[in-house]
């Protein structure tokens, strides 16, 4: 499979993940808590603005804006 990637340093991204198999598990507080930490955890180290989120029962979608210079969006 070939993926093409947008290298644009400062670059605002939309992107939807998708759960395996489409399992419904991000309707749980509890694991909107682990999503959170796992958030929090990625930023500390590679820095981004979460410009908007929709969390769905089996999926999510993001649109991120990453610092200047760092076009890096899939170290995240």
């Amino acid at each position: 499979m070939e993926y093409r990637r947008a290298k644009i340093e400062g670059g605002t991204f939309f992107f939807t993940v998708v759960t395996h198999n489409l399992r419904e598990f991000l309707c749980n507080a509890e694991n909107i808590l682990l999503l959170r930490q796992a958030f929090r955890e990625v930023m500390s180290k590679s820095p981004f603005i979460v410009d908007a989120i929709v969390i769905l029962p089996n999926h999510i979608h993001c649109i991120w804006t990453l610092p200047p210079g760092d076009s890096d969006f899939s170290d995240r």
